[in-house]
């Protein structure tokens, strides 16, 4: 999903439902990966959508050792410029008590 595809959804979500909350948050693991959730009273129930980008895995090297015991290190090089972006949908589930995230069939964008 593109950004401007994000943008106009997060635009039709503030008109048409009551938002309770939203915001950005930054993670620099996995190289640096920016969430953008909203969390409203839709259709069914309460929901919340999350739209992270990350940058591309450019190339991953491997660090190990043949001796018994010794850990094997994983490096991932990530691209500066070039960002995946993907969309996630959850389902506030009241018996839990916890956001259960909804499979992509069930919604279609």
């Amino acid at each position: 999903m593109l950004p401007e595809k994000w943008r106009e959804i997060a635009g039709q979500i503030k008109d048409n439902f009551k938002v309770e909350e939203s915001g950005q948050e930054h993670f620099e693991d996995e190289g640096g990966a920016d969430i953008e959730y909203l969390v409203f009273n839709g259709p069914l129930g309460r929901m919340k959508l999350e739209f992270i980008s990350r940058p591309v895995i450019l190339d991953k090297k491997t660090k190990y050792s043949k001796r018994l015991g010794a850990s094997t290190v994983i490096n991932y090089i990530y691209s500066p410029d070039e960002k995946f972006h993907k969309l996630k949908a959850y389902k506030w589930d009241e018996a839990l008590n916890d956001w259960l995230e909804m499979e992509a069939k069930k919604f279609d964008l």
